[in-house]
């Protein structure tokens, strides 16, 4: 991931662990006050809603700690699909699709599309080996 990724990524972290994790205790809180806790749908619904949470933060910690940021200056250039690129491609029905190559809310490089584009330049066409079965994808334009 790019180090603005990484930093956006460690802003909705950091959101998470405060403010919203707060929010849960006092909702938590409230709902245990409504009174007998095995018929408290209020109590049932925040302690879920807090799982929920603490398994989105454990995720977000995971992806952090095993990233690795790419710095800007070594990436490729300006026309090659590289982490952090924004790319509009075109697939075999000839249906035009914007991604972005990044590990945070984007097509992972990892992934078999990731992969097929990454090094890729406008013009280019690529074989996306996928485990439904392989496709082809035109690259139409790459952009930061």
């Amino acid at each position: 991931m790019t180090q603005a990724q990484r930093q956006q990524l460690e802003r909705e972290l950091a959101e998470l662990e405060g403010p919203r994790r707060e929010e849960m205790v006092q909702a938590i809180k409230v709902a245990r006050s409504f009174g007998d806790l095995s018929e408290n749908f209020e109590y049932h619904a925040a302690k879920n809603e807090q799982g929920l949470l603490e398994r989105r933060i454990t995720i977000m910690r995971a992806r952090l700690q095993n990233s690795v940021t790419v710095d800007e200056p070594t990436r490729a250039s300006e026309d090659t699909v590289s982490v952090g690129s924004k790319v509009q491609i075109e697939n075999e029905q000839g249906e035009k699709i914007d991604l972005e190559i990044s590990s945070v809310g984007g097509v992972s490089p990892d992934s078999p599309l990731g992969e097929a584009l990454l090094g890729g330049k406008v013009g280019d066409t690529v074989k996306v080996k996928a485990p439904g079965g392989d496709w082809q994808a035109h690259i139409v334009a790459v952009g930061r």
